[in-house]
């Protein structure tokens, strides 16, 4: 696996920014990748979730991540906010709905986000896209970095940015952030799965 951090001191080393689309799944995920991440690139911020039940539950994520973006008041940081099926979403998962929290249905979630980051990146021509959804104890880095780098074989133009922002401190540094600024903090993954998982604990 890449090591993240020695391909970010090359992408400092470029002149210019690149152009990043990153995938972002909640507010509080994104607080230390951003910071750190905007040193470094033009940030187009993509909000594609459909995993995420209700939509209520969708919202106040959103709603999360909009104050921190304000916080922020980076006026180079733009926000796409992705249609919102989770209709379809959860049709396509539901082959894999007793499968435990962290297993193969949570696999095929990442790469169904990661690719229409991806999609969306090639055709807007992004330079590289990658997710923070790193950050989180409850993600496999592996296995985002092993779909990252499958989905940069498919679409071509695109790199993938490989991270694993639990390094370095990155996610206490993500903590003491978030308790700071009090960012809504969700209770359960996302999909209705999750919180059943969360409900039988």
């Amino acid at each position: 696996m890449n090591n993240y951090q020695k391909q970010l001191k090359q992408i400092s080393e470029i002149k210019g920014r690149p152009k990043l689309l990153i995938h972002i799944c909640c507010g509080v995920c994104s607080v230390y990748p951003l910071q750190y991440l905007r040193q470094f690139f033009d940030i187009t911020v993509f909000f594609s979730n459909s995993n995420i039940y209700p939509y209520e539950e969708f919202e106040r994520r959103l709603d999360a991540l909009q104050k921190y973006l304000a916080h922020l008041d980076d006026d180079s940081i733009r926000l796409i906010v992705d249609r919102y099926d989770n209709e379809n979403y959860t049709k396509q998962i539901s082959v894999l709905k007793e499968e435990p929290e962290g297993g193969k249905r949570c696999y095929l979630c990442y790469r169904m986000r990661m690719e229409e980051t991806f999609r969306y990146a090639q055709k807007h021509h992004y330079d590289y896209c990658t997710t923070v959804m790193s950050i989180s104890n409850r993600k496999n880095a592996d296995w985002l970095n092993e779909i990252g780098e499958q989905l940069e074989k498919e679409y071509p133009g695109v790199i993938y940015l490989h991270a694993d922002f639990k390094k370095g401190d990155g996610i206490t540094k993500n903590d003491l952030l978030n308790r700071e600024l009090g960012l809504y903090h969700q209770d359960y993954c996302g999909c209705i799965y999750s919180i059943r998982k969360e409900n039988d604990e």
